[in-house]
């Protein structure tokens, strides 16, 4: 019965990485621009990025939804970047030189690790997460037994490690099926991004 938390940390972190965010629109351009070693990468820090942004979660239930409630500020410079990020991959013109690329390559931990941690929504939803686990009688705080807290973040890290190599296999077949598939994907993240803002921007508004 105890291992119902395994499985519980896995499915939570699957149904929070499973919309369209930074870490998995990384993981499919890493994919299709370069290779699925490379993105797998991103998904291994990006993994323990999610485990930290649920343990915090856990921690501060409340003080952090009213912290955001009280700085709308902090989202709309979220909404901000991601629709200049957006704009920014549309007009982007298809050149790169080698030494970025290198760069690019050697620092796919850290990015993978920055776009999970900078993740203000991901830091919502899992405080969403842990009200709906403690309101169906499975009692989760820092004061569980180390087992049972051990088995929940372990779920978390590999529900968010499987949803990311899933789209990480999930590029690589529209990559072998696009011609000029680097400019594409470029202006299909770019609008996705822009998307993700005006839901965002959308969302304070109402």
């Amino acid at each position: 019965m105890i291992f119902i938390y395994f499985i519980i940390g896995i499915l939570a972190s699957v149904i929070g990485a499973l919309p369209l965010g930074a870490s998995n629109i990384a993981v499919i351009n890493t994919t299709i621009k370069q290779n699925a070693k490379q993105a797998f990468k991103i998904a291994i820090a990006a993994g323990i990025a999610e485990v930290i942004l649920s343990y915090y979660a856990l921690h501060c239930n409340m003080v952090v939804r009213d912290f955001f409630d009280q700085n709308m500020w902090i989202q709309i410079v979220i909404v901000v970047i991601l629709m200049a990020v957006g704009s920014f991959l549309i007009f982007k013109k298809n050149k790169e030189k080698a030494s970025k690329k290198k760069r690019l390559t050697s620092s796919k931990y850290a990015t993978g690790f920055l776009l999970g941690i900078l993740n203000p929504p991901v830091l919502i939803y899992w405080i969403v997460a842990f009200g709906i686990i403690n309101n169906n009688d499975l009692m989760l705080s820092l004061g569980s037994p180390l087992f049972v807290l051990f088995l929940f973040f372990a779920g978390v890290y590999l529900g968010k490690l499987l949803t990311l190599y899933l789209y990480s296999k999930f590029s690589i077949a529209i990559k072998n099926k696009v011609q000029n598939i680097t400019l594409v994907i470029n202006k299909v993240t770019g609008i996705l991004l822009i998307v993700i803002g005006i839901a965002q921007a959308i969302k304070l508004s109402l």
